[in-house]
């Protein structure tokens, strides 16, 4: 994303740097199906992503964004407020800012669009300033952008910029129609057409006498009426298509001059159409007729080139970020679903650590209760640096794997967290190892497609960053994928991220304190498991040896596939 100056997402921008997670990991994590929960309109999905996927282990920004939420959290008014100015800044919301200032070289379309612009600048700052002032605002981002915009309220050059805008869209908005010119040869056959004024007014039923007879119209301004008489200016469109075509030239300059978001999209027309030229074609015609409002347009806006609209933009879409996420949020609290403020550490004396209390995947409340949802508890710090994670089939490994990278980038991103607390050293990439797609195992295997994803990761991986491991090496025989994933460990170890490495490999987890944890490694890997009662799931995670092959029994005889099940049935039954 874009950053500006003046941003309520993007604090000391001189001295951050912020790294883009993976798309794997984007979409291991569920945060493509979840951004588009919390969007409201489809083209807000970019816009979170771009933020969320763009992290940074410095832990100020990540307080600064947190401090800035929960103010919009607990202003629903602010969010309200900005709601009804997105509805009504188009160009803005849309994030098309083209703020040409070319001076002379500009034409009627792009002296409205520049208007328009302005006008959309001073609707932002004014409603910024009004649903800003006089709230007990907390964040260093809203309590800065609060004074900040107050300043240009207040400014003398902010006034007169409202005052010459009011008055130049009024002139502008009185083009209502066009008129255009028929040439006929001696059969009475159309030869050309072209643009003859522009109006005021629209076109009503007016008889053919009345419009050759009528007299006397204003050169060099826009017309009153609309009818014609011989001493109005002939510009000829583009004779190098049809006269069909020539018809649809000035449809489209009609738009163009009502509508420049219109034009931007006219503009775009491929130069084989034939009609690519026209809206500059008939914008420069429109231009000579309407020379007066083109001066007076170019005079007044030009006082005003260094007027920052594009800060002013930039910072529409951070706050719909916001906006959408406290609107999620607060819905999701409001149905029994808990979050707490995330606790960024300012200082570090060892190693980077996190401490998560009554955590859960987000993609639960589609499909689950708060009532029935299973919190769990999970910390690093020097020692616990690398879990292994066993357990059966469906036991919620996966589920609380993919919940720990969601924790970090809802965090970092500034957002409550699904957990009743959650303290934590913010990681500068999330990365994700889960099984491949089919289509991207054909030329190396699955095995090498595997080594050759882990490689890359642990490639990028550093002492702040969190590597998350799904069933890694497990698509070759146990024997084989055993020895490359202890190995792997070791090697994890060694660079001191936190990881999670949730795999049915149960004797790497047996073997830690023989193979694994070796003299020389920084913290330790420790056993993690997904805890059953009886024969039935608890979806906890507790740090306990791996209770070995017992799980596969009870699976077997869950469903009668063991020795004694299997003799005991009869044929046909």
């Amino acid at each position: 994303m874009k950053q500006s100056k003046l941003s309520i997402l993007f604090p000391r921008q001189d001295e951050v740097v912020y790294h883009e997670i993976p798309e794997e990991s984007w979409h291991d994590l569920g945060l493509d199906a979840l951004t588009e929960k919390v969007a409201s309109q489809p083209q807000e999905v970019p816009l979170l992503r771009r933020v969320m996927a763009s992290l940074t282990s410095d832990p100020q920004v990540a307080a600064f964004r947190s401090d800035v939420f929960e103010d919009m959290l607990r202003h629903p008014e602010i969010r309200e407020r900005m709601a009804k100015l997105l509805d009504r800044i188009k160009m803005f919301y849309d994030y098309g800012v083209v703020n040409r200032h070319e001076g002379d070289e500009a034409g009627i379309w792009d002296l409205m669009h520049r208007l328009e612009e302005y006008h959309d600048y001073i609707l932002t700052v004014e409603a910024i300033r009004e649903c800003l002032s006089e709230k007990d605002l907390v964040s260093e981002g809203l309590t800065t952008l609060r004074d900040t915009v107050d300043r240009i309220y207040r400014d003398q050059g902010f006034a007169a910029l409202k005052k010459d805008v009011e008055e130049m869209r009024v002139s502008a908005s009185e083009i209502r129609s066009l008129t255009v010119g028929v040439n006929l040869n001696s059969r009475f056959e159309a030869v050309s057409m072209g643009l003859v004024t522009v109006n005021a007014k629209p076109f009503t039923k007016s008889g053919l006498l009345k419009n050759f007879l009528s007299s006397v119209t204003p050169r060099d301004e826009i017309r009153k009426e609309a009818d014609w008489n011989g001493s109005s200016t002939f510009y000829p469109a583009n004779t190098d298509v049809g006269l069909l075509g020539a018809v649809s030239q000035l449809a489209e300059s009609a738009v163009v001059l009502r509508n420049p978001l219109a034009a931007m999209s006219l503009a775009r027309i491929p130069e084989a159409d034939g009609l690519a030229n026209v809206p500059r074609q008939m914008d420069s015609a429109a231009t000579m007729l309407t020379s007066r409002i083109s001066r007076r347009l170019k005079e007044t806006l030009g006082q005003y080139m260094n007027t920052s609209v594009r800060e002013m933009a930039d910072l529409i879409p951070e706050l719909v970020f916001y906006t959408r996420w406290a609107e999620y949020i607060e819905k999701k609290q409001q149905d029994g679903w808990h979050f707490c403020k995330p606790q960024a550490r300012t200082q570090r004396d060892a190693a980077a650590g996190m401490e998560a209390e009554g955590f859960y995947n987000l993609k639960l409340i589609d499909n689950g209760r708060p009532e029935t949802t299973v919190p769990n508890d999970l910390a690093f710090d020097a020692e616990k640096r690398v879990y292994i994670l066993t357990g059966a089939n469906r036991g919620g490994k996966t589920t609380v794997t993919q919940a720990a990278g969601q924790l970090f980038i809802l965090a970092q991103s500034g957002i409550r967290v699904p957990a009743d607390r959650f303290v934590y050293d913010p990681v500068d990439s999330v990365l994700t190892h889960f099984p491949a797609d089919e289509d991207k195992t054909l030329d190396l295997g699955r095995l090498g497609e595997e080594c050759r994803r882990f490689r890359e990761l642990f490639l990028r991986c550093t002492a702040d960053s969190l590597l998350l491991l799904n069933e890694t090496f497990s698509t070759t025989s146990f024997e084989e994928g055993y020895f490359i994933a202890a190995d792997a460990v070791r090697a994890i170890l060694g660079r001191g991220c936190r990881t999670i490495y949730n795999t049915h490999m149960h004797k790497l987890a047996q073997d830690l304190d023989t193979v694994i944890n070796t003299e020389g490694t920084q913290g330790k890997a420790v056993s993690l498991v997904a805890e059953t009662k009886g024969k039935e799931h608890s979806f906890r995670m507790v740090i306990a040896p791996p209770e070995g092959q017992s799980f596969a029994r009870d699976i077997a005889e869950k469903y009668g596939v063991t020795y004694e099940s299997l003799t005991a049935m009869q044929p046909g039954t």
